[in-house]
């Protein structure tokens, strides 16, 4: 009987949120807590529930926020695939701001990540994309400037690596190696992603090969839970 709270809590605050119209302004979480007669971190907690699915935004500095119309897009984890691409698949609006590029001097673990020399030249590119005016992905691609020189990017870039580095042939693209793990948002990733500090994230760590296994991008992507769905294909594994 010990969730009970917690699920009678889930089941009033679902009902609050869907009973409101888009973009209304949910009260404070003191007020709301005491509306509800639960304390402040258990209703932080079934706040993360609903913003992971969709229901909520969080605002740093202005509020909760009510959604609708949640934007989901859909992939397949094992198809090398750029967000942009998913987008463009699934007709959904984009954009990307916030375009950072730098460049970097390879430490020890970048230098090992990328197989380089500690000390290679390296070009940091960072932004956030934007689906239907949310932004839902914090990306960062990590590449050798031989690669990639900063001043490659132009007022075209899209917002994917991955795309402007395919169109090079030269580079002979083969497959990349993808971890997937939820990771608490940092300070950083929280102000672009306009949610709370330590929200639960999608994060998706890769390393992009070519053909002669040359390491050639080493990439962090950021994803709002609640607006993607990534899925794995399952072979029957040999008896």
């Amino acid at each position: 009987m010990a969730n009970y709270p917690f699920r009678r809590l889930r089941a009033e605050l679902e009902q609050l949120i869907r009973s409101l119209p888009s973009e209304s302004r949910l009260p404070p979480e003191p007020e709301l807590a005491r509306q509800l007669g639960v304390s402040r971190s258990t209703l932080r907690e079934a706040m993360r529930v609903f913003e992971g699915q969709g229901l909520i935004r969080r605002r740093q500095g202005s509020g909760t926020f009510v959604t609708s119309n949640v934007p989901t897009i859909e992939s397949n984890i094992d198809v090398l695939e750029s967000i942009e691409a998913m987008a463009r698949r699934t007709g959904q609006p984009y954009s990307m701001r916030g375009l950072q590029v730098q460049h970097l001097m390879a430490d020890e673990e970048q230098a090992r990540r990328l197989r380089l020399p500690v000390g290679a030249a390296l070009t940091r590119v960072e932004r956030v994309i934007y689906i239907q005016e949310r932004p839902v992905s914090y990306l960062v691609d990590i590449l050798p400037a031989s690669i990639l020189p900063a001043d490659r990017l132009d007022d075209t870039f899209g917002g994917s690596v991955l795309e402007l580095l395919w169109k090079r042939e030269e580079l002979s693209l083969s497959h990349s190696q993808a971890e997937i793990s939820a990771v608490g948002a940092t300070p950083e990733v929280a102000r672009s992603l306009q949610i709370q500090r330590d929200d639960v994230l999608l994060l998706l760590q890769e390393y992009l090969y070519t053909s002669d296994n040359r390491v050639v991008d080493c990439a962090w992507s950021y994803f709002l839970p609640g607006y993607f769905k990534f899925r794995v294909t399952q072979r029957l594994a040999n008896r």
